[in-house]
């Protein structure tokens, strides 16, 4: 059960990429559905055995490095965290690669697709299931690698090309100091081994690396690793722009893999993390910042899939915050809910692209709700759950973050309040923009498209209502086990808080305005962008036109690329032609080039010697005989 969950999706990746052409598309399809079909089965029981039966487990599986001082073994740790997450991922994957069938039917190279699909999902089951940090890494750089493949899948396509090498580079900038934490890890404790680094964490609170704690600084460094993989600001740019890869791609990235790698980490590590106050602060900052600075973007992006991205980057940085304020579980309860409600949403948007003929911008969109009424019904479950309106999942699991932000210490748990319900009042109004311009009102689109809008079949709609029924229930029947009074026998120890964290208790005690608070600013989310979008559909514009700066600002998503290309990408270019047109050009190539154009010369001048003449070199021989007969008469005469 514990091996299969994980290698069923390799077995089908595997199959399918190396036998696809000789299976055909539809054999190699079904191949992969039933590979993750088996790998759910085995990771739901895992899940239930492990979380619910008390049960961890660690299997090993082989000897990997006995290098020096260290040894690690490759084991798969079920803990009541690991095993949330295998049977979270394995379920949500089955359902994308299900929808898969009926959104890829058309493409060419669909065994390609499908084995990139199964390998993305196993190697974020090696990262949940790792029972040391080389191995998590290798995970880690897994995920990063099939992302890169997925993306920039329509490889004839320079757009998605540009995407997949954006999104593969800025992670290996988190990526650098996730190698520096490790190493730092290592040389604190002699080990990798998470039991031997939570066991450690005692004799090591005092001490220090370059005069600094050690503690703060290996929390500080996988906090920068996670920034990259889980798109937070500064390290986000990547995420928007990989879109351009399938939608199918764009809800397994988005939903339950690679940007909740991040997450998992922090929770993962928060036995040494809880011991680092000052970095647990800077998580705090940047988790609300980056709340806020999606939520505000997304109100006016066009595209529907980056609308949803940047929601996902937005609900993220809630997930970061409730880290920054010690509660882990609040952080991992939001992952779980939201991997069932932003699935639905991506999957949503690629059934409207799909009956849209491959159209994403809202704007020409519209009127097509009575068309495709079961898209329509599930997105609005989608968009509920994720403005946090009860009793829908998102409600239980935003709330819990808020509250632990409201009940948190310090200046930076006040701010993550703030930006908190400031980004909740924003998620529903662009939540509830989309789908007024993509269903509603006046249609947009033309009369060809129009007259070919229609409902995906069976074998798209099927995981929309699977992720349908999680997006409604998953929030209130785990919120006692994940966050409530029983969370502690819950989690059994795979998620810790130190005896100074009282987070969890100090939550369920918060004012009874606080529960209300995001509730009310998202029904007057709600209310404004029907105000706006349905009822005075013209004032927007208008809006837009009175404050074009803050407008531009917003739809240029704060200028961060414009930014990065000045500082990074212009003066690395232009360091590169230099190093081309002088250092290669006229160094590297110019010199030895030279050298070699004189030989060639001086040759040239040489080889007309060679007439091929036999009385020319008889005449030759003569003056060199005479010359010689000269010098030797006249040097004996001396």
């Amino acid at each position: 059960m514990y091996v299969g969950a994980v290698f069923f999706p390799l077995l089908g990746a595997c199959i399918c990429g190396f036998f696809g052409r000789w299976l055909g598309d539809k054999l190699a399809q079904w191949v992969t559905v039933v590979c993750m079909a088996l790998a759910a089965l085995c990771g739901i029981s895992a899940f239930i055995q492990v979380g619910f039966n008390h049960a961890p487990a660690t299997v090993d599986i082989v000897t990997w490095l006995d290098v020096g001082g260290l040894q690690l073994s490759w084991a798969l740790r079920y803990d009541t965290l690991a095993a949330m997450m295998v049977g979270m991922v394995t379920l949500i994957s089955t359902m994308i690669h299900l929808y898969s069938v009926g959104y890829m039917s058309h493409d060419e190279t669909q065994p390609r697709f499908f084995a990139y699909l199964s390998l993305f999902t196993f190697m974020m089951l090696m990262l949940v299931t790792a029972d040391n940090l080389l191995q998590l890494f290798f995970g880690w750089e897994g995920v990063g690698l099939a992302s890169y493949l997925l993306i920039g899948y329509w490889y004839e396509r320079e757009s998605a090309n540009r995407a997949a090498m954006k999104a593969f580079i800025v992670n290996r900038v988190g990526d650098l100091f996730f190698m520096l934490g490790m190493a730092l890890t290592f040389w604190t404790f002699g080990t990798i081994e998470f039991n031997g680094i939570f066991q450690g964490v005692e004799a090591a609170r005092q001490s220090t690396f370059a005069g600094m704690p050690v503690l703060e600084l290996i929390a500080l460094f996988f906090f920068l690793g996670a920034m990259g993989k889980s798109a937070q600001i500064g390290l986000h740019t990547w995420l928007p722009d990989a879109m351009e890869g399938p939608t199918p791609v764009s809800a397994l990235i988005h939903a339950a893999t690679m940007v909740t790698a991040g997450v998992f980490l922090m929770a993962r590590m928060s036995p040494l993390v809880e011991y680092a106050p000052n970095v647990l602060g800077f998580v705090t900052v940047i988790g609300a910042t980056t709340a806020l600075f999606a939520a505000s973007v997304g109100m006016v992006q066009n595209d529907i899939k980056r609308v949803i991205a940047y929601s996902t980057c937005s609900q993220l940085g809630y997930m970061f915050f409730a880290v920054g304020v010690g509660a882990y579980q609040a952080a991992v309860f939001h992952l779980f809910t939201h991997a069932f409600f932003k699935a639905l949403l991506f999957l949503g948007a690629g059934s409207v692209i799909h009956a849209m003929s491959d159209e994403q911008d809202i704007r020409k969109m519209g009127g097509i709700w009575k068309k495709i009424p079961v898209t329509y019904a599930l997105f609005w479950i989608g968009s509920l759950a994720l403005a946090g309106v009860p009793y829908f999942a998102g409600y239980y699991s935003k709330d819990m973050i808020l509250e632990a932000a409201f009940a948190g210490h310090g200046w930076t748990a006040k701010y993550a309040f703030i930006c908190g319900i400031l980004a909740a009042f924003m998620t529903a109004f662009y939540s509830w923009r989309l789908i007024i311009m993509t269903f509603h009102g006046t249609p947009r689109a033309d009369h060809h498209t129009m007259e070919h809008v229609h409902e995906s079949p069976a074998v798209m709609l099927i995981p929309l209502l699977v992720l349908a029924v999680g997006a409604l229930f998953t929030g209130a029947y785990f919120y006692d086990q994940f966050v409530g009074h029983h969370w502690a026998e819950f989690w059994n120890g795979s998620i810790v808080n130190a005896p100074h964290n009282h987070i969890m208790h100090d939550a369920h005690e918060v004012p009874e305005w606080v529960p209300l608070a995001p509730t009310v600013v998202g029904l007057a989310g709600i209310a404004l962008a029907y105000a706006l979008y349905m009822f005075m559909p013209k004032l927007p514009g208008r809006i837009a036109a009175a404050v074009p700066g803050l407008y531009r600002f917003l739809l240029n998503k704060w200028y961060f690329d414009e930014l990065y290309d000045r500082i990074f990408v212009r003066p690395a270019r232009s360091l590169a032609r230099k190093l081309w047109q002088v250092g290669d050009v006229k160094i590297i190539d110019g010199m030895p080039n030279g050298a070699a154009a004189l030989t060639v010369h001086a040759s040239g001048r040489v080889v007309r010697l060679q007439s091929g003449r036999v009385a020319n070199y008889a005449f030759a021989m003569i003056i060199g005989l005479v010359l010689f007969v000269s010098i030797f008469v006249f040097g004996v005469g001396r």
